[in-house]
Formats: C-alpha cells, structure tokens, sequence
C-alpha cells in the first residue's frame, strides 16, 4: 500500500463490518455498547496482528463517540449512518502551526451566523481528511476568545 501510496480501504472496512469500531457506540444507536477499555483493546490487537490502528481509530474513539452522541439529538440519521460506516468521521482538525496538539492554546474559532458556522484559523496535520466525510474541527467559541 505505501509503495503505491494506496489507502486501505478494504483493511479499514474490515473491523467496521464485523462492528468492531463502534465499540463506544450504544447498542441502540447501531453500535457494540462496549468501554473505552474494550475499544483500546480492538486497536491493539489491530496493531499485535500486523496492522496499523492509526489507519482506523478515528471511528473508534472518545471522539467519535463525544461527536455522535451529541450530534443524534440534531441528526439521527446522520449519527446511524456513522455508527453503521456509510459516512466515515476519520478526520479530526485539531493541530495548529503555534499550539501544535496542546488544545488549551488553539486559536481557530467558530462563529454561528445563522444555520452554519463560519470558522477562522489555520489546522495543519489533518489525518485522513482526503477518506472521511465529516470532521471533527476543535475551535473555540468565539465569545470565550475575546475573554
């Protein structure tokens, strides 16, 4: 795959198929209801059996679930269709030039203007942006910003 610069994505599939990456999900919402101590385990193992976690953690993690749980009560649909892997949520915006990944000093911040949001900032190192269909974006609201 690195040779000819190939993403995986029959070996990120794989695991979601079997319901391995949604671990943190309810059952209810399309998801194993497991721990983070379980879902720690699915990516090590990933990692022991030759492969490399980090290709597909972003639909197992802390993350996905913070985002998902929060966004079921505006999307539902949305929110199955993660939990299911038909919109993979792998990309997470967090990094910046000064504040690398200390997310206490980010200074990207997000304005709501009406139904969308209008974002201002710079993110460098966005893994996977080019495989996902939704983002996680870290911003600061506006009005703590100022403060």
């Amino acid at each position: 795959m690195d040779e000819r610069r190939a993403y995986q994505e029959e070996f990120v599939d794989a695991p979601h198929k079997a319901g391995w990456l949604a671990a943190l999900i309810p059952e209810e919402y399309g998801g194993s209801g497991l721990g983070l101590t379980e879902a720690s385990v699915i990516m090590e193992e990933i990692n022991r059996a030759g492969g490399n976690a980090g290709a597909c953690h972003g639909r197992c993690t802390t993350w996905v679930r913070s985002y998902a749980m929060g966004r079921r009560r505006k999307s539902g649909r949305t929110f199955l269709k993660i939990a299911r892997g038909e919109l993979r949520l792998q990309a997470m915006a967090v990094t910046e030039p000064i504040a690398g990944t200390d997310t206490t000093k980010i200074m990207t911040t997000a304005v709501r203007k009406g139904d969308h949001y209008v974002v201002r900032g710079q993110k460098v190192w966005t893994s996977r942006v080019q495989h996902s269909d939704l983002m996680i974006l870290l911003a600061r609201d506006y009005a703590i910003s100022r403060s």
